[in-house]
């Protein structure tokens, strides 16, 4: 059964850590695995996975890693230290965002669509630690999500990719 979401993905905004625009819409007719990162994380070695990820399907998923610090303060850098720790200890080449609060009073719209099924049209989450994945079609809508422990070469996640 596929639902509709009431509001769409593709309208939200979001900027790079550079403090580009990101237009969610130019990923349309691509899979997107939606990511919370963090540089001091126990999960943080899931960047090679998550690259390895990107590197294998990058005809038909767009990675998205989304800084946060509202975990354990685990991501305590500033947008060049955070691009610098991606590219110097993983060789991170897909996109990262500013950023932002993934939970709470100042929850980023993206991650109001992606935790509330009257925004999503599927269902509510809430965001447990970093490193929780969301995965949206080729469409833009909610396919599914996975907690930190997941990792993104699971098969649970792969079986959408393959």
């Amino acid at each position: 059964m596929m639902t509709i979401a009431i509001q769409p993905l593709y309208g939200i905004k979001i900027n790079s850590l550079q403090g580009n625009i990101i237009d969610l819409q130019q990923f349309q007719g691509k899979k997107i695995l939606i990511v919370n990162v963090a540089s001091r994380c126990g999960f943080t070695s899931q960047y090679r996975d998550l690259q390895n990820l990107q590197d294998t399907y990058k005809d038909t998923l767009v990675i998205i890693g989304v800084p946060c610090n509202q975990f354990g303060k685990q991501e305590p850098g500033q947008p060049h230290e955070i691009q610098a720790f991606c590219k110097t200890n993983y060789s991170i080449t897909f996109l990262i965002t500013e950023k932002i609060a993934v939970k709470g009073e100042n929850q980023h719209p993206l991650y109001a669509w992606l935790t509330q099924k009257c925004k999503n049209g599927k269902q509510n989450s809430t965001v447990k630690w970093n490193f929780q994945k969301y995965l949206i079609d080729e469409n833009g809508q909610f396919l599914d999500y996975y907690y930190s422990i997941t990792s993104p070469m699971s098969s649970r996640l792969l079986k959408y990719l393959n």
